[in-house]
């Protein structure tokens, strides 16, 4: 009996390879979804440092426990790392909101979700610069 002739064994990529890979938006916005949405787990965690210096002074048990946090947060890196928060603030929320236009089955088309993530990334920005011009417009943050 004879055998079939056996197929040559090709060996392909298991991912896309650098030379025919390019950039997408779509890509770019979602990776920053996610690293946004770390940045914010951080952030809960100085809130909840926020929090627990408020609950220290008040209970008397260290009294310069919310002075120090924010002398820490007022400062040029508070400020820093703050601003850093909100614009991660602000981008994961018009990302989520991307995801809601796509769980509706809207947006799907290319020329739609390469638009949507642009339109993401810059309202995002956007609103966190709106976001602390107003701040420092009304004094409630100062340098």
């Amino acid at each position: 009996m004879s055998q079939p002739p056996s197929k040559p064994t090709v060996y392909r990529p298991l991912s896309p390879h650098l030379q025919v890979w390019k950039f997408h938006i779509t890509m770019f916005t979602s990776i920053l979804h996610r690293a946004t949405g770390l940045a914010l787990v951080v952030g809960a965690v100085l809130v909840a440092a926020w929090l627990l210096a408020i609950g220290l002074t008040a209970s008397g048990c260290c009294p310069q426990a919310y002075t120090s946090f924010l002398t820490f947060a007022a400062s040029p890196f508070g400020l820093f790392i703050w601003f850093g928060l909100s614009l991660a603030g602000f981008i994961h929320l018009t990302g989520g909101i991307r995801h809601l236009i796509w769980d509706l089955g809207l947006g799907f088309q290319l020329k739609s979700a390469n638009a949507l993530s642009w339109w993401g990334l810059l309202i995002g920005i956007a609103l966190t610069i709106v976001f602390w011009v107003v701040l420092f417009a009304t004094g409630k943050v100062v340098l």
